[in-house]
């Protein structure tokens, strides 16, 4: 079986498929579908903490079906815009451990991490899939993965 790097912009997955289809993606089932056809090296959750106690349930059932789950603190500016993604973390942990695996699978829309999979692929040879809302998943992002799955109706809760 290919072995697999999982990286989870969890909010980018929350806000997207909250608003197209007013849901939330299934974690458990993503992890358990993918067991069955692939070895799970490295299962990565990428998440805002704002200490909310609905937040740190879901954090732990993430860590429960297998996730490490890496927090940042929630950041409020004066002007009352929030700060708190993840680019710079998940490519320094994608560029570490695309060597171990033969493909790397990035849940997220963010087309700011095109030029990540063409440097994973290009330099270590990996292949790369993104999981993601089609109509809120960049256009760069999709071309650059090796392969595109569509968040759809049957991934989520």
């Amino acid at each position: 079986m290919k072995k697999i790097a999982i990286f989870a912009d969890v909010q980018n997955i929350y806000y997207t498929t909250r608003d197209t289809y007013q849901r939330s993606f299934n974690y458990r089932a993503f992890i358990e579908r993918l067991k069955e056809t692939y070895t799970i090296e490295y299962a990565y959750a990428y998440a805002i903490d704002k200490g909310d106690s609905q937040q740190i349930k879901f954090q732990n059932a993430l860590r429960h079906i297998g996730f490490e789950v890496k927090l940042k603190p929630f950041i409020q500016r004066q002007d009352g815009t929030a700060k708190g993604d993840w680019d710079v973390g998940i490519t320094i942990d994608m560029l570490d451990k695309a060597p171990d695996v033969d493909e790397v699978l990035l849940l997220s829309g963010d087309g700011d991490f095109s030029i990540l999979l063409d440097t994973v692929n290009k330099k270590y040879g990996c292949r790369t899939s993104v999981y993601g809302v089609l109509n809120l998943t960049s256009n760069t992002l999709i071309n650059s993965a090796s392969e595109f799955v569509e968040i759809d109706p049957k991934w989520l809760l």
